[in-house]
């Protein structure tokens, strides 16, 4: 009996694109049989080390245009709910925390994709204590332990290395895929990573 094939999904909660990613990688994975492995971290130090210090879809007027009518076609042509922030990018800091400091939990994916829902389809501040709090109350966890826990000093150093691990291994944007060693870019190629895992 061979090893279940595993796909990680490398995810930064200001990025656009890995709403959608996050919100079908799931089920697409399951039917393949490949397990997903969830990666949070940071855009900001990679970007910076490229020498921007905003979103290049801020940057970048005419491509932040076509990426906000693209995210309204990608959205609405998978029933995912979708409303341009009013603010963006929002801080996903706080959330990333808390994701790798859950990192094993079960219910960290149905976590991740309510921290997006409530960014890119309700408009919330994901940076707000109260509105991460309430997230993982609606998980039907107790907020205070695990806040706690995410802003600690361990688990800041730790979201802190994996995302220098992401820049290691050649991560310049998300969603990111890793199969390996074998690097996918883009929700456009979630299918094609799954497809690569499974072999």
């Amino acid at each position: 009996m061979t090893d279940q094939p595993v796909l990680e999904f490398w995810f930064e909660f200001a990025s656009t694109y890995s709403y959608p990613a996050a919100m079908r990688i799931e089920p697409l994975a399951r039917e393949a049989g490949v397990k997903v492995v969830w990666r949070p971290f940071l855009l900001g130090p990679i970007f910076q080390s490229q020498g921007w210090d905003n979103s290049p879809f801020n940057i970048y007027p005419a491509k932040g245009a076509y990426m906000w009518r693209d995210m309204e076609r990608v959205c609405d042509a998978q029933d995912i709910p979708f409303q341009r922030p009013t603010a963006f990018p929002r801080n996903g800091l706080l959330a990333a925390r808390v994701s790798f400091a859950c990192a094993e939990e079960p219910w960290l994916p149905a976590f991740v994709r309510s921290v997006y829902a409530a960014n890119f389809a309700e408009d919330m501040d994901i940076s707000d204590l109260g509105v991460i709090g309430a997230l993982l109350a609606g998980q039907g966890q107790k907020p205070e332990p695990i806040l706690e826990k995410a802003q600690s000093a361990e688990n800041k150093e730790g979201l802190k290395e994996q995302t220098g691990r992401a820049k290691e291994a050649g991560l310049f944007g998300a969603p990111s895929f890793m199969v390996g060693k074998e690097l996918f870019w883009g929700n456009d190629r979630l299918e094609q990573a799954i497809a690569w895992a499974k072999g």
